[in-house]
């Protein structure tokens, strides 16, 4: 029987266990880190807004993009977070995963999973633990990891 993976994900590092049964201690087997997502919004854009001039010579109205910096780096490393589980599952290193995530960074994550990696999540909370222990992190997880 494959080993069930057990992902811990924020907006800033995502840590991989693995879990031999269900009663087996977790053990961290990657550890993927984004350090963009600790900056604040101002940290990542170096310009303000721009302002538009309206041709009677009145001032015009601030150029908004569509997506929050912040936003578009949870996005960014949500995708490189399911693109490294998909390889990984392509080469048949687990069958299940259960996935625990910051709520903002399980929104990114979801969005970004592959309909092949949606089929292989057992379980999944919106919950932040990326700095607890395995011993905790355990505690959020069900009973069986078996499923």
């Amino acid at each position: 029987m494959k080993p069930v993976w057990i992902l811990i994900a924020d907006s800033s590092r995502a840590r991989i266990f693995t879990a031999e049964n269900s009663v087996a201690e977790l053990v961290e087997i990657e550890s993927l880190n984004h350090s963009e997502g600790r900056l604040l919004d101002q940290d990542l854009t170096s310009d303000q807004l721009g302002r538009s001039k309206e041709s009677d010579g009145s001032s015009g109205h601030s150029y908004v993009g569509e997506i929050d910096p912040k936003e578009q780096e949870n996005i960014h490393f949500a995708k490189r977070v399911t693109q490294h589980l998909c390889h990984e599952l392509n080469l048949n290193k687990f069958e299940n995963l259960f996935v625990v995530a910051s709520p903002a960074f399980l929104g990114a994550l979801r969005s970004a999973c592959s309909n092949q990696l949606k089929k292989h999540i057992a379980f999944s909370l919106n919950k932040n633990v990326v700095t607890k222990t395995p011993e905790q992190i355990r505690s959020y997880l069900p009973v069986s990891l078996l499923t």
